[in-house]
């Protein structure tokens, strides 16, 4: 048994048509994979254009895949071999390249938290959001920490929101498995703070949780701390009982919002998401710049 791209364990039999190909890009061989492509494009012109017509060949072209569909660009990218992916996408990878269960390079990518494999990928014209059903390189990098790589997503014009309904959006991922250099990053670039899975607020995971810290950030980007979930129940009703958590939010409940809060938070929300990135370029003192970049 090993793991498949998906993170999920597969049967030896899954990976007996592995390539020669992915053996070098599992492993980071950058001589080998160069080798075997050079063989594939001049020795072995004939046994190329064989397998271009479904005949038998050796497995070296650079669209070879497994049985589950795995590519040689996605065992690069899970292997964070920047090197190797980026020799298979000038030899003529599909960057876009599904397995049977619909991951992507770029999803093994933001897995592993390789932020160079996913500006290469980028470049390439990945696609970094896919159909709701299919895995989210954007939740995945949030639900594992990857800030940087969900810092990259987002300078390529991610939709933060995105709803996938079994997970929900990468701000509530990201709460319920306690990022929080990924919450900020997804806070800053505009994320709806009351957008969670199904009526569970970001704030519902963040409660459930031990971090007063992440509980502290939510509030101060306009969380409602009366939102009601599915079993109409608030943040502080999930939160354990007689925690920190508990008493910040019943503290917060006595507590009204400062006018400097809500003047940013006003703000922001006029400005809209989509143009938050130009505040700098605005005509505005450096000190108000700031203010409304949260630092």
């Amino acid at each position: 048994m090993r793991l498949c791209s998906g993170g999920h364990l597969a049967p030896a039999g899954a990976w007996a048509d592995r390539s020669p190909l992915h053996e070098a890009a599992s492993q980071g061989r950058l001589l080998a994979l160069r080798t075997l492509l050079s063989q594939c494009d001049g020795q072995q012109t004939t046994n190329c254009q064989q397998q271009q017509e479904g005949k038998e060949s050796q497995g070296y072209r650079v669209t070879a895949v497994t049985i589950d569909h795995v590519t040689p660009l996605h065992e690069a990218c899970l292997g964070d071999h920047v090197a190797c992916a980026r020799t298979l996408l000038e030899a003529g990878a599909n960057v876009n390249a599904l397995t049977i269960d619909g991951v992507s390079p770029l999803f093994n990518a933001c897995s592993r938290g390789s932020t160079s494999c996913t500006e290469l990928l980028l470049e390439y014209g990945a696609r970094p959001q896919l159909e709701a059903c299919l895995p989210s390189p954007t939740h995945e990098a949030a639900s594992k920490g990857h800030h940087e790589c969900l810092e990259t997503l987002i300078s390529w014009g991610i939709d933060v929101d995105q709803d996938i309904p079994h997970l929900g959006t990468p701000l509530y991922v990201a709460c319920v498995s306690q990022q929080f250099h990924c919450i900020r990053k997804l806070l800053y670039a505009g994320a709806d703070v009351q957008k969670g899975k199904y009526w569970d607020t970001p704030l519902h995971a963040a409660a459930q949780q031990p971090s007063t810290e992440i509980v502290s950030l939510l509030l101060e980007f306009g969380a409602d701390t009366n939102a009601k979930n599915t079993e109409l129940l608030r943040p502080v009703d999930v939160a354990a009982s007689s925690s920190l958590v508990e008493r910040l939010l019943l503290q917060r409940e006595v507590t009204p919002s400062s006018l400097y809060q809500l003047c940013r938070l006003c703000i922001r929300k006029r400005l809209g998401r989509h143009r938050l990135h130009l505040i700098p370029q605005l005509q505005l003192p450096t000190l108000l710049q700031n203010f409304l970049q949260y630092r």
